[in-house]
């Protein structure tokens, strides 16, 4: 197996089309275009199954959370659109290799036979679904355990999915948005140091500063308000060894919420 596409994703729903209004797509014009971008991308790296952590799964704040469930499906009907589907299968042998792992290195993880996807999921999967239409997708859901355990948790995944005995491409999605107190009229208040969190993120990660990304300060990752914070810890644990290089599609946020959107090419 071998790691050949991996990124940063927002997740509001209303840069689906079929959600958003005119007046909300135009204000998130920076983002949909990233991710149109980042499709193409997707397309280009072809991989066959996707990781997709997500912080909207069935959480466990003391586990790890892989839905198992053979077919995947999700919906968007919460926001007003009753006609898109997405529908997939999943890649239960690969599931099974990171269980095996998980369980030598003592990191608990809990399987969850849960076929419903959340928009944390789909929204990313909406744009890069359209390029490969035949994927397979495990959607695994992070923790409340430290830093350090997730990205202990991500090397699992590196190493599970370097193995050179199976031919198989793989993708992963770390899905999440930045701070959501950026605004008096953000959905979390408002918070000074939101700003500061988000740019901070964007800063470590051109500079491929792992180390610091790590060890940001409690207090500013609690202020912030954001809720992709583990889910780019994983990523980072699972780019650990490879040669990557950052590439920061966009950022804003037009509605009080960071949305960032990153590719990161592996060499």
């Amino acid at each position: 197996m071998s790691l050949v596409f991996s990124s940063i994703c927002p997740h509001p729903p209303i840069i689906v089309p079929t959600i958003g209004q005119p007046a909300d797509l135009k204000q998130v014009s920076k983002t949909i275009e990233a991710m149109k971008k980042l499709s193409q991308k997707f397309a280009e790296a072809g991989p066959l199954t996707v990781l997709v952590i997500s912080p909207h799964g069935p959480l466990d704040p003391q586990n790890f959370t892989i839905s198992n469930s053979p077919t995947l499906a999700g919906y968007f009907h919460h926001f007003g659109d009753f006609a898109t589907e997405l529908i997939f299968k999943n890649d239960q042998n690969l599931i099974e290799k990171i269980k095996k792992e998980c369980e030598k290195e003592k990191i608990p993880l809990k399987l969850a036979n849960i076929e419903k996807l959340d928009h944390g999921t789909l929204v990313p999967l909406y744009y890069l679904s359209q390029t490969i239409t035949n994927i397979k997708v495990v959607p695994l859901v992070f923790s409340f355990l430290d830093s350090k355990t997730h990205f202990k948790f991500g090397q699992i995944i590196n190493k599970v999915i370097s193995d050179k005995r199976q031919d198989t491409r793989i993708g992963i999605i770390a899905s999440g948005d930045l701070s959501h107190r950026l605004t008096p009229e953000a959905p979390g208040g408002y918070n000074p140091r939101g700003k500061e969190f988000d740019e901070k993120i964007v800063e470590l990660l051109k500079k491929k500063d792992v180390k610091g990304i790590l060890n940001m300060d409690k207090d500013l990752i609690e202020q912030a308000g954001e809720c992709g914070y583990r889910s780019i810890i994983i990523l980072l644990g699972a780019l650990n060894g490879l040669n990557w290089k950052p590439e920061i599609l966009s950022y804003e946020g037009p509605f009080g919420v960071g949305y960032l959107v990153a590719n990161f090419k592996i060499k």
